[in-house]
């Protein structure tokens, strides 16, 4: 169950953080003032992956891949798919989310709206990349 809604809840993450740089570009090119509709969906985005981060967490200690892991981490290293969803996938998004977290602190502080959608473009947008990049595609279709 915890896998299914790690994966389920992936799409919904995926969704609102594209929508948020994708806004965020958007309102840095064209110079648009930073609402409380863009607080809002930086805040939605936000907490979205914290709870895939709890939803992840839990199921990775559940998982064989930890178990493997700890039973034996030479084999893991070893084999690529199993490296992926035992150690470069829960490292990555962990670093992506963290990301998240300081792009969201850093825009608090800035005072000017190109400041502010270039803080979420900036940092919302690298984690994208990473979670993009780290997703084990073919366990998700």
């Amino acid at each position: 169950m915890m896998k299914t809604l790690h994966s389920y809840w992936a799409y919904v993450v995926l969704a609102v953080l594209i929508v948020t740089v994708v806004n965020a570009i958007i309102g840095l090119v064209q110079k648009k003032e930073f609402t409380h509709k863009e607080f809002r969906l930086g805040l939605f985005t936000l907490i979205t992956t914290h709870i895939q981060l709890l939803i992840g967490l839990g199921w990775y200690f559940m998982s064989p891949w930890y178990k493997t892991l700890k039973a034996n981490g030479s084999e893991v290293m070893g084999e690529p798919m199993t490296r992926l969803l035992a150690i470069e996938h829960p490292i990555m998004m962990i670093i992506a989310i963290v990301l998240i977290t300081i792009g969201w602190s850093k825009h608090k502080k800035q005072i000017k709206s190109e400041a502010k959608f270039k803080t979420f473009a900036i940092f919302y947008g690298l984690a994208l990349v990473l979670i993009l990049a780290r997703i084990p595609w073919s366990n998700w279709f």
